[in-house]
């Protein structure tokens, strides 16, 4: 396979010197229930290795370059399983041989597998921590719940732990185990009783909602999940918000543990866990290399034919939390308000298949196609088709599209970060402005040069479209350098940085540093110097 883009923005050789340091005294492992590569089997039968998709496995992956790396990761596909059984006799893959990067499968049976991600994860957890759990509750037995925690969740933490601390038994130097996302709650405090000495950092990737939410949870579930996450030496969030919803939290469901809101910290008898935020980016030279690529430049050819005189894009995975329905609502209600836009807008939506398992999924993608469907009818004429879906999983397509827009929707009604708000006025080539919904996390490092939006407020989404399609050339521009400058500025190898320089900070026993990021309103920070335990 060819080597990865080589990452070289502007804190890369930060990264690059923290990692060395740390890589001489620390063993690191990554945990994730994705791994950074899933194994095809070809006709003749062969194994063949393919590079994971996203900034987060590339920016991971790349620290592969700067000190030895072992992975953690659920076995996905068939391919995987196979791999698997073909590990040498210390379980570990080496899919790339020129990087230093070792891969250990976890191959739970496919029942517990299935209840923890299918029954639990997904969509218990992922419709919880997006404040959706209505939409499922009525449907979803506590006999369901209970044995899907019992019987999968926990059982598959459990194995994640085993073979970390297995990993970090077969290394000599003590480890840094970093643990990424909502399927792995449970996995630090089983691995601190394997591992007492072992340093454990956790990134929860999607958001943290307030304590209230987390009642719809057995109370054992919510305490278990708090007290997992506390065997953690750091846990990192992608907001300030959902930084100190995690904390409110704790204090609401654990009675024995002290929260400090002011210094970011909560102490649970002698350890100490440092809550902060690290909002993560997008890596700012690979995109602009695969923009350049033959691949993307052909799909933006095709997909020039097909915009309008304007163009709305969408870019999302088909999910309930990506508020679609909503959108097209909104533009359907700006048609019928502006009769001057029939025939010379576009609305091309870029949607990927996702958990098709579920049936709440396979519902709302039928509710999606409706309301496009229905927009078409009521508005179409010949020559002119108002809303277009593309309905796979293509991302040079979706890249391709970004650099067409005139109008980036993104309307969450709860996300993470929303790595689409980031990537879309990096590759962007026509001053495109950003309608973005004030509940997506990219949203407080990227307001002041954005249209924000209320969500569920589909009057003033379809005002805020008409806004952005009539907004005059100079304000688009400027607006659009603005973002190109606040994402180069805080890119994914500061993402990177920070997390290791808090590592670093707490491994030399020094103060932790503030922890600020830029928005409208001057820089905001979570977190002070504080003088680490001494135990």
């Amino acid at each position: 396979m060819r080597e990865p883009q080589e990452i070289l923005p502007q804190h890369s050789g930060k990264v690059a010197h923290l990692c060395q340091g740390i890589g001489e005294r620390r063993h690191l492992i990554l945990a994730s229930n994705r791994g950074p590569v899933e194994f095809r089997q070809t006709a003749a039968g062969n194994l063949v290795p393919v590079r994971g998709s996203g900034g987060l496995v590339t920016a991971l992956g790349a620290l592969s370059r700067y000190l030895s790396l072992s992975w953690v990761a659920a076995a996905l596909s068939e391919g995987d399983q196979l791999a698997a059984r073909f590990a040498g006799k210390d379980g570990f893959l080496s899919p790339f041989p020129q990087q230093h990067l070792r891969l250990r499968f976890v191959t739970p049976p496919k029942e517990a597998y299935h209840r923890y991600y299918n029954l639990f994860s997904n969509p218990v957890l992922w419709f919880l921590q997006h404040s959706m759990w209505d939409r499922l509750s009525d449907s979803y037995p506590d006999s369901v719940l209970n044995d899907a925690w019992q019987n999968g969740y926990a059982l598959v933490n459990r194995a994640f732990a085993d073979a970390v601390a297995d990993v970090a038994r077969r290394d000599d130097r003590p480890p840094l185990i970093m643990l990424h996302d909502y399927h792995l709650y449970l996995a630090p405090l089983l691995i601190r009783a394997r591992l007492p000495g072992a340093f454990l950092h956790q990134f929860v990737h999607i958001p943290w909602p307030e304590p209230n939410h987390w009642q719809t949870l057995p109370s054992h579930m919510r305490r278990a999940i708090c007290r997992g996450l506390l065997c953690n030496d750091i846990v990192g969030f992608q907001t300030m918000r959902s930084a100190r919803d995690f904390m409110r939290t704790v204090q609401c469901y654990l009675e024995d543990v002290s929260v400090d809101l002011h210094s970011g910290t909560i102490s649970d008898g002698p350890r100490v866990t440092y809550v902060r935020a690290y909002p993560v980016s997008v890596d700012v030279s690979a995109l602009r290399q695969a923009v350049a690529t033959r691949e993307v430049k052909e799909y933006r050819h095709r997909l020039r034919k097909l915009a309008g005189d304007q163009t709305i894009i969408r870019v999302d995975r088909l999910d309930p939390s990506k508020n679609i329905v909503r959108g097209f609502q909104a533009f359907d209600l700006l048609l019928r308000q502006r009769r001057d836009l029939h025939g010379r807008v576009r609305f091309l939506a870029f949607l990927v298949p996702s958990r098709t398992k579920i049936p709440e999924y396979r519902r709302y993608a039928d509710q999606v196609m409706t309301a496009a469907e229905q927009i078409n009818q009521s508005h179409g004429r010949d020559g002119w088709q108002p809303v277009q879906v593309f309905f796979e999983d293509n991302y040079p397509q979706a890249l391709a599209a970004m650099t067409l827009y005139d109008v980036l929707l993104v309307s969450p009604l709860a996300d993470g970060m929303n790595l689409v708000a980031k990537e879309g006025p990096v590759v962007n080539r026509r001053d495109g402005v950003v309608v973005l919904s004030k509940m997506a996390g990219a949203h407080a490092q990227l307001q002041e040069a954005v249209l924000s939006i209320e969500p569920t407020d589909v009057i003033g989404m379809a005002a805020s479209l008409g806004a952005a399609l009539d907004m005059p050339t100079a304000r688009r521009r400027a607006l659009a350098v603005r973002l190109r400058e606040i994402v180069e500025r805080q890119d994914l190898m500061y993402w990177l940085h920070s997390q290791f320089s808090d590592i670093n900070a707490i491994l030399q026993r020094a103060p932790v540093p503030v922890h600020s990021y830029s928005t409208a309103k001057g820089r905001v920070h979570f977190g002070r110097p504080v003088p680490l335990p001494l135990s």
